[in-house]
């Protein structure tokens, strides 16, 4: 009797343990599979409805602290090579007259790819809009510059596109050689201050490029130096009215079908969520809302 009730104990232990690897390996499954492809799903939806009540192409490159792993290890995102890729095979499977609207959330980026974003949108015939439900800083800023109309949140914000040099400002590196005197100052740093002299010349030079899309030939070369030479922190925000008084075309007009697009890109956080409200009841046809996390930090430019 005593070896039967061992013998049931075992076989009852080995159930349990089954059970709880078949647990853990669905919820493996639908962290790292089930609940992305969802995601995604509802995020195609809301961007073709988009499409197909504006009748244009319809890019989104929406950059949040998402978590990827099966850790939960939340990973900051900002504008790469392969971001410039995908969005400029959109552009060239979009027909040359289809207006396009770009939707931008980013703390901005490698300069390659923003500059390579920001060339093909400033050659399309047909119109480029970009809506900016929260920021656009540094290189999200680059690219929107070239817009035919910049649609804005009244509370978002683009930011100043001064180059970053190992993660240093171009224009204070070159305050050094202003400061010291050369034989005070590391190799190390002559050479970052060469590098910054050569970088603020040359991102001067496409913002100008770009700007005469819009503006003529001088205001477009002033405007790129106001962007450009440093007179600001790199994170300072350039708010609606600030855009308006530089010449910068700004409507605030952002269809609720954006933030319903937000909505669908969480925040990722290992712990909760540091702002909760509760939706209050709506008319029919009114926005919606929803409970939110507070939106990305902008990471410092690499």
């Amino acid at each position: 009797m005593d070896e039967e009730r061992r013998s049931w104990r075992r076989g009852l232990w080995r159930l349990v343990k089954a059970l709880g690897w078949l647990v853990a390996l669905m919820l493996i499954v639908q962290q790292a599979w089930w609940a992305p492809f969802r995601a995604e799903v509802a995020r195609t939806r809301v961007i073709d409805r988009f499409q197909q009540d504006r009748k244009s192409r319809v890019i989104a490159m929406i950059h949040r602290q998402d978590t990827q792993s099966l850790f939960g290890v939340p990973v900051s995102q900002s504008i790469t090579i392969e971001d410039s890729e995908a969005i400029l095979r959109a552009i060239r499977l979009t027909p040359p007259e289809q207006p396009l609207d770009l939707i931008l959330h980013t703390p901005g980026g490698l300069v390659l790819a923003a500059e390579q974003i920001a060339k093909a949108l400033v050659e399309r015939k047909g119109k480029v809009t970009v809506f900016v439900p929260h920021y656009a800083m540094s290189g999200g800023t680059l690219i929107a510059l070239t817009a035919d109309e910049v649609v804005m949140d009244p509370n978002a914000v683009l930011g100043p596109v001064d180059p970053q040099i190992g993660g240093l400002p171009a224009a204070s590196i070159l305050k050094v050689l202003e400061l010291k005197r050369p034989a005070q100052i590391s190799d190390e740093m002559l050479v970052l201050a060469d590098m910054a002299a050569k970088a603020r010349l040359q991102v001067a030079a496409f913002v100008a490029e770009i700007l005469l899309k819009h503006h003529p030939k001088d205001r477009a070369a002033a405007l790129a130096i106001v962007l450009t030479e440093g007179r600001w922190t790199h994170d300072f925000p350039i708010t609606i009215e600030a855009a308006r008084q530089l010449g910068i075309p700004v409507s605030v007009n952002v269809p609720p079908i954006i933030y319903e697009l937000m909505d669908l890109y969480p925040q990722g956080s290992a712990g909760r969520p540091s702002v909760l409200y509760v939706p209050t009841r709506r008319d029919r046809g009114s926005p919606r809302e929803s409970t939110g996390s507070p939106p990305a930090r902008a990471p410092e430019e690499k």
